[in-house]
C-alpha cells in the first residue's frame, strides 16, 4: 500500500511538473509574441477602440457597411472590398474583441452593436447615406441599424443571413438547457487557455486548432487570422454573441417590414450531396437534403422584407460565396447595378 502510494505521489508531481511546465512555456509565448499590426486603423469610440479598414473615395454616392458574421473579421470580406472599390467607398471593420478591435464590457445584443457601429462612423468622419451588408449573424445586426437609422440607409445585402425563425425550424437548443450553457461554457474555457499562451503553443507544435483557411483569400489574409484567434478577447466576444444568439433573433423578429426599400438576398445555392455523405448524417438524425429545402425556404422569406427585394442564389457554402473572388463579383456586380438604380 505504501508503495501505491509512492508511486500516486510521484505520478501527481510529474502530472503537476508538466502541467507548470506548459503553463509557463504558453505564458513566455504570449510574452514574446509580436504585437500584431492591423490592415486598417483603430478608431476611439470612447470606452475602446474598434478596428476600420475602408477603400474606395469618398463621395456623394452611398457607401458599402459590411456587418461581418459571427466571429468573422474585416478581412474575410477582402474580395468584396476590391471588386467595389474603384466604384464606391467601402466600410469593413471588427465588432469590438473580434479581429484587430478592443474587447469590452458591453452586452452584445443587436442594439448596442448598431450604436457602437453608428459611433464609429460618425467618430471615423464617414458619412451616410449607407448600404447595409450584412453576413450570417450580421444580417439581424444589419436590419436592427436599418430600423435605428431609417434615414441613413438606402439599401441593405444580406449574405446568408440568419434567419429569426432558425432556432425553431432547426430545433435548437433553448438558453436554458445544459447544450447551450456547455457551449458557452466552451467558449470561456478556451479563452482562458488563450490568456494563458496555451492555445498558441499547441498551434505551434501540433497546428492550428480553429481552421484559419477560408477558401479562396489570399495566403496573406489567411496568414493574418493567426493575429487573433488564438487571443480570449475573440474566444470571449465569440462566447458573448452567442450567448445573445436567441436574443437577437427574437429581436430582429419584432421588426421586419422595409416597406420599399431596396433589399438583395444572396444565399448560398442548395448543391448536390453525395448519397454517402447523406447516408452518414442521415445515420446521425441529420437530413441535410431536408435542411438544404429549409434554409432556401427562409432566405426566399425574406423577399418579404421589402416590396423591392430580389433574391440571387450564389453556388458555395455559407463562407464561399463571397470568399471566393468568382462568387464575390457576382455580389460586387449586383451592387454596383443597385448603385444605379439608388442614381435613377
Amino acid at each position: 500500500m505504501r508503495k501505491v502510494k509512492k508511486i500516486l505521489k510521484w505520478v501527481g508531481i510529474s502530472i503537476g511538473s508538466l502541467l507548470l511546465l506548459i503553463i509557463l512555456t504558453g505564458l513566455c509565448l504570449r510574452l514574446v509574441s509580436p504585437e500584431a499590426q492591423p490592415p486598417g486603423y483603430l478608431v476611439d469610440i470612447g470606452a475602446f477602440k474598434l478596428h476600420i479598414n475602408t477603400t474606395g473615395e469618398r463621395s456623394s454616392k452611398p457607401t458599402l457597411v459590411i456587418e461581418g458574421g459571427m466571429g468573422a473579421s474585416s478581412e474575410h470580406y477582402h474580395w468584396l472590398s476590391e471588386g467595389l472599390k474603384d466604384s464606391m467607398r467601402i466600410v469593413r471593420y471588427d465588432r469590438a474583441g473580434i479581429g484587430y478591435s478592443d474587447a469590452c464590457d458591453t452586452n452584445r445584443d443587436p442594439e448596442t452593436i448598431a450604436h457602437e457601429l453608428h459611433a464609429l462612423l460618425e467618430a471615423a468622419g464617414e458619412s451616410p447615406p449607407y448600404i447595409l451588408a450584412g453576413h450570417s449573424l450580421g444580417g439581424p445586426y444589419a436590419q436592427v441599424f436599418t430600423e435605428l437609422y431609417p434615414d441613413e440607409v438606402v439599401a441593405v445585402c444580406l449574405l446568408d443571413a440568419t434567419h429569426p425563425w432558425r432556432i425553431e425550424i432547426f430545433n435548437l437548443p433553448a438558453p436554458s438547457s445544459f447544450k447551450f450553457k456547455s457551449m458557452i461554457w466552451l467558449y470561456d474555457l478556451q479563452a482562458v487557455l488563450a490568456d494563458m499562451g496555451i492555445l498558441m503553443l499547441y498551434d505551434q507544435l501540433a497546428g492550428p486548432i480553429l481552421n484559419r483557411e477560408m477558401e479562396g483569400l489570399p495566403d496573406e489574409i489567411n496568414d493574418r487570422s493567426s493575429d487573433f484567434l488564438s487571443f480570449g478577447k475573440y474566444l470571449r466576444t465569440m462566447g458573448g454573441e452567442f450567448g445573445q444568439f436567441h436574443a437577437t433573433l427574437e429581436r430582429v423578429d419584432r421588426g421586419n417590414d422595409f416597406d420599399s426599400l431596396p433589399i438583395r438576398i444572396f444565399p448560398s445555392a442548395p448543391y448536390e450531396i453525395p448519397e454517402e455523405d447523406y447516408q452518414k448524417y442521415l445515420d446521425r438524425g441529420i437530413d441535410l437534403r431536408k435542411g438544404q429545402i429549409e434554409k432556401m425556404k427562409m432566405q426566399e422569406d425574406f423577399l418579404n422584407l421589402s416590396k423591392n427585394s430580389k433574391l440571387i442564389p450564389i453556388d458555395g457554402n455559407h463562407n464561399s460565396i463571397y470568399t471566393k473572388k468568382e462568387n464575390a463579383d457576382i455580389i460586387c456586380k449586383e451592387i454596383i447595378q443597385l448603385l444605379r438604380e439608388l442614381e435613377d
